[in-house]
């Protein structure tokens, strides 16, 4: 075994929304540790600072010394490109990677008109802090691409890892959110690879699907690779669900009537659940059956990931365990990162 399925959650939260630019919704962190000592977090952030009315989500930065105690760091690491149409309204999920260069790669989900599918695009940073975005786009598929994880391999090359939604190409009805994964020998040209790496919908807990899987491996020959992923719980039955506001075509073409984040939050709370999960592989590339690791205490409940917690980002700790940073939100919908460490 690669990674303990045992995890301790830690108390309070490790970001939360206190300023004009992350005070409606934080979520979707990243986690890097910074060469020079300490640690940075990047997570997605919306608020009423947003750069422009129709902006869905930005990327923002927090430095700590010690992981635990971030203070924010000022400005927007990378937001939206209005005249850029797959890019054009939210982007988020950032996940960064140093480059053999010296420099530093952010990856991240990017989204535009409800009419366009979700895509993954990049940005290249000399210093963590300012970004310039990369022309094109890293990795598109027939449905929305997201949630990218990036992993170097021992062959020189890198497989990214993502959630891909499978649609119904008539109906549009989604299908499926699984893990799949996609290889670069560069960074930048990525060839999606056969199958599926981990698929939803193998019980009630991800009947909805998944939303970030992060594949860790082995430390030992005799471990195995493990792969942490989030999921999440349909609603009861009978329940109605208001359209998410990411999906209403109306919303872009006419104005948004209402706040993005809180739109996206009445939906949150309208009884899904979601939690995180491990699974084990012997190859990292097929993942045997899986694992709940971490969940809140559900709607009567006090705790800040009660009713979710999921998007997790992953760091191996200096004395071998690791730390989970994950988005939490609890049964007033407000949304923060906590972190759980494994045991």
């Amino acid at each position: 075994m690669s990674v303990s399925h045992r995890w301790r959650k830690e108390p309070g939260a490790r970001m939360e929304g206190v300023r004009d630019l992350d005070r409606s919704k934080t979520q979707a962190p990243g986690i890097v540790r910074v060469p020079t000592g300490g640690y940075r977090l990047f997570y997605t952030a919306v608020g009423p600072a947003r750069p422009f009315p129709k902006c869905q989500g930005y990327i923002l930065s927090a430095f700590s010394r010690d992981g635990l105690h971030f203070e924010t760091e000022p400005g927007i690491r990378i937001a939206p490109q209005p005249d850029i149409p797959h890019l054009s309204l939210r982007i988020l999920a950032p996940f960064v990677a140093p480059t053999a260069d010296g420099r530093w790669r952010m990856y991240f989900e990017s989204r535009g008109p409800a009419s366009m599918p979700t895509v993954i695009c990049s940005a290249i940073s000399d210093d963590m802090l300012n970004w310039k975005l990369e022309e094109g786009i890293r990795i598109r598929g027939q449905g929305d691409a997201r949630a990218p994880r990036y992993l170097p391999l021992s062959d020189g090359r890198a497989r990214m890892f993502f959630i891909l939604t499978e649609r119904d190409p008539i109906s549009q009805t989604t299908l499926s959110q699984s893990v799949f994964s996609a290889i670069t020998e560069n960074g930048l040209d990525f060839d999606i690879e056969p199958g599926c790496r981990l698929r939803d919908r193998q019980g009630e807990f991800d009947a909805v699907g998944l939303t970030a899987g992060e594949a860790i491996p082995p430390q030992h020959s005799s471990d195995t690779w493990s792969m942490i992923f989030s999921a999440w719980q349909d609603v009861p039955a009978g329940t109605e669900v208001p359209l998410h506001p990411s999906h209403d075509t109306n919303a872009e073409t006419n104005g948004t009537s209402e706040d993005f984040a809180a739109a996206s939050i009445r939906c949150d709370l309208a009884g899904f659940r979601s939690r995180i999960f491990i699974a084990e592989s012997p190859d990292g590339f097929t993942w045997g059956p899986s694992e709940c690791i971490v969940e809140g205490g559900g709607f009567a409940s006090d705790d800040l990931d009660a009713i979710h917690a999921e998007d997790m980002s992953v760091i191996r700790l200096d004395d071998g365990r690791y730390r989970m940073y994950y988005a939490a939100c609890d049964t007033k919908g407000t949304w923060r990162v906590l972190s759980a460490v494994s045991e």
